[in-house]
């Protein structure tokens, strides 16, 4: 924000810093895309069906501004 916008009302509201923000945040979160995450995960699911009787596998991927995560959930039989 410029001195000029300070004395003549240029402020932004807090609703629209926050939307700009997350959209920032989302574009930043989407360049960050790992080319080979969705074949990691095929090749995930293919190991854990050959070794296991799994009832429900679930699988979550996460993007930070550092690192990018991936997250298996597996509910086993008895």
């Amino acid at each position: 924000m410029s001195l000029m916008d300070k004395f003549f009302g240029g402020k932004k509201s807090s609703a629209k810093e926050a939307r700009d923000r997350l959209t920032l945040i989302l574009a930043h979160e989407r360049a960050i895309n790992v080319p080979y995450m969705e074949q990691m995960k095929e090749e995930i699911l293919e190991v854990i069906k050959k070794y296991t009787k799994a009832q429900k596998i679930d699988m979550k991927t996460d993007s930070n501004q550092n690192f990018n995560t991936l997250e298996v959930e597996i509910l086993l039989e008895k």
